[in-house]
């Protein structure tokens, strides 16, 4: 009995002490999986390794409920690890988006930013080939604009009938469409044309997406494959909102307009303030300096001086390619892209690490952004100060933006007044003078003409140039004119250097015409006449894409000339036969005129020389090396004769050599 007792006592102490131990070991084995899962998402792991392992630590397994706490933490880790992923894409996508909204303020050819659009997509969706349609309201279809990615000439070359294909139903209604398979998708409207473009370049998953303008379709941005897939609910949003983009760049002629409206607003408001500045002195202390400001006209360091004084805080002003402008109180930096791209989405001022960001924007448009730092604590009131302050830098923005354009204004009306001979001589050259161009220096007069590129990218980029030279550019009877200041003694040379640059800015030819040099008012009309009539000859002649004036156009030069100064032209023709024959004593012109004469036969000019054969064809070989090997080409041929038939007739008190 004692034994059994014993024995008893001693089991059931044994038991006792076993199953506290284990419920800690277990319980300790299920603390270490959860830390384990925490390693896991700290290391970034793949979801494959969020598995429970079999053994994952030495000593007992978790028990029935321990287990089941370590199998539900693990579909939490899970989800927290999908839910990272999808942030760190929507962080990825908003930050390509940012980029895009930086192209576009800072690229002023709409090609470059169109291709910086359709290969961000390309990036961003991972697809072969990414590309955008524009709609031609007048043809009534949509046409192939930009790709990234193509290798077929048909398919870049496509035009698409309105609810034809993909493309043209999505430009039709408005929506965004996808197919994972477009040869055998019957949903969409095949034609020979489309099918045959898009099997030539291979395509088969296509995701379209419309440009628009408010309710207005203006486009089509397309993303696609040539494998079969499907396109992600999340990829058609990011499509769409690249073309949002697209189609912001696009309006920006709109958006000009809008700038010139938003200075006439700035000017009604100035005048608001000042006949109420009496009322506004009797405001906070922050609104008087801001007011202040405006009335001023004040720089951009005074707006950070101000905001920062006002704000106790230091601040940071950049323009929207992230350009420091201005700062106070604090060091340089670089505001954060999401912060702005926040506030610029909400209209509100946003806290990022500590430092409140406000995007500055006139409409849609960014035109920069205000940092404030020191001030994490922002309370309502300085919030909405602050984004007062924002709008307090975009008008003054705006409003260095407008001087710059009535500088361009000035200069295209003077030009006008100079080229139409209408105003007043004697009042052009003080004129001149305010804007920087001194009118009695030599001036070339260009006439620019492009096919190829709009007039108004033609004009901007000619403005630049004449900024660049101290010259003047404008349009004048509808055509674009560049007065610069003259550089060789004859405008040729300069024209086909101009030809040169601005076909290579706009991407295209550009014809120029030139004429001068000239000093004084007075001769700028006649001289714009000139060029205007070499321009014009250029393009008949096949010439597009080149530059000259008339004395570069030989003959031709001559018939077009309001001045025709024939000795020039004989000159310029024959100059190295008539020295070689002053020179030497020797009857080179004589010999060349007699072969013309004799219908360009060396035996019969031998016969009216009184000569040898063999003279006669060592004189030409000599005129040869004079004058070119090409002397005898139909159109050199023409040139020669004509000048020296001008040469025979040539009164003696005519400019150029005599007649011999």
């Amino acid at each position: 009995m004692s034994t059994a007792g014993s024995t008893g006592s001693t089991g059931s102490t044994a038991s006792a002490g076993a199953g506290p131990g284990t419920g800690t070991g277990q319980t300790r084995s299920a603390l270490l999986h959860l830390r384990h899962l925490l390693d896991l998402l700290d290391q970034g792991a793949p979801a494959e390794q969020f598995a429970p392992p079999a053994a994952p630590v030495p000593g007992p397994h978790p028990d029935e409920p321990d287990a089941a706490v370590v199998a539900e933490a693990t579909r939490v880790a899970l989800r927290i690890r999908r839910t990272l992923s999808q942030h760190r894409r929507r962080e990825a996508e908003l930050a390509a988006l940012f980029d895009t909204a930086g192209d576009l303020a800072r690229l002023r050819d709409l090609d470059a930013v169109l291709k910086a659009i359709v290969r961000r997509a390309k990036l961003l969706l991972g697809t072969d080939v990414t590309y955008l349609s524009l709609n031609d309201d007048e043809a009534g279809d949509t046409y192939m604009r930009v790709t990234d990615g193509s290798v077929s000439a048909a398919f870049q070359q496509v035009r698409l009938g309105m609810g034809e294909g993909l493309g043209g139903l999505v430009a039709e209604t408005a929506r965004p469409y996808s197919t994972g398979d477009y040869r055998d998708d019957q949903r969409f409207r095949h034609t020979t044309t489309i099918d045959g473009a898009v099997t030539e370049e291979g395509l088969r998953a296509i995701l379209g997406v419309p440009l628009r303008l408010g309710t207005r379709v203006i486009g089509v941005l397309y993303a696609a494959d040539r494998t079969a897939r499907a396109f992600t609910p999340d990829e058609v949003a990011l499509l769409s909102s690249l073309a949002d983009h697209a189609a912001i760049a696009i309006d920006s002629a709109r958006l000009l307009d809008e700038t010139r409206s938003a200075l006439v607003d700035l000017n009604e408001a100035s005048r608001t303030i000042e006949a109420h500045s009496d009322a506004m002195r009797r405001a906070e202390d922050a609104h008087d300096r801001l007011t202040d400001l405006v009335l001023r006209g004040a720089g951009i360091t005074e707006v950070a001086t101000a905001i920062g004084t006002v704000m106790q805080g230091g601040t940071l002003i950049h323009d929207a390619d992230g350009t420091e402008l201005a700062r106070a109180g604090t060091d340089s930096g670089r505001p954060s892209a999401r912060a702005v791209a926040a506030s610029r989405a909400g209209g509100r001022a946003v806290s990022a690490d500590g430092t409140w960001v406000c995007a500055v924007l006139a409409g849609p448009e960014l035109l920069g952004s205000i940092a404030l730092t020191g001030r994490p604590d922002l309370g309502d009131a300085d919030r909405r100060l602050f984004e007062r302050a924002g709008v307090v830098t975009a008008l003054l923005l705006l409003q260095r933006r407008s001087v710059a354009e009535a500088e361009d204004r000035v200069r295209g009306e003077l030009l006008g007044d100079l080229l139409s001979g209408a105003a007043d001589p004697a009042s052009l050259p003080a004129r001149a003078r305010r804007v920087g161009v001194d009118l009695d220096q030599p001036h070339s007069v260009f006439v620019l003409h492009s096919a190829a590129a709009p007039r108004r990218r033609l004009l901007a980029a000619a403005a630049r140039i004449a900024h660049a030279g101290k010259g003047l550019a404008g349009l004048h009877h509808d055509g674009v004119v560049l007065v610069l200041p003259a550089e060789h003694p004859g405008p040729g040379p300069g024209a086909a250097r101009l030809a040169g640059e601005l076909g290579q800015a706009l991407a295209g030819p550009v014809t120029v015409g030139a004429a001068g040099p000239v000093s004084g008012p007075e001769p700028f009309p006649d001289a714009h006449a000139e060029a205007l009539r070499c321009g014009t000859a250029l393009r008949a002649l096949g010439r597009e894409g080149s530059g000259a004036a008339l004395g570069d156009l030989g003959f031709l030069g001559v018939l077009l000339g309001d001045r025709t100064d024939l000795g020039g032209y004989v000159r310029r023709t024959l100059g190295p036969v008539l020295d070689y024959d002053a020179k030497r004593g020797t009857e080179l012109v004589h010999t060349l005129r007699t072969y013309f004469d004799e219908g360009t036969s060396p035996s019969r000019a031998a016969e009216a020389l009184h000569v040898h054969v063999n003279t006669v064809v060592q004189r030409l070989e000599r005129i040869g090396r004079l004058l070119g090997r090409d002397w005898p080409r139909p159109e050199r041929s023409l040139e020669l004769q004509l000048a020296l038939r001008v040469l025979r007739v040539q009164r003696p008190d005519d400019s150029g050599p005599p007649a011999p």
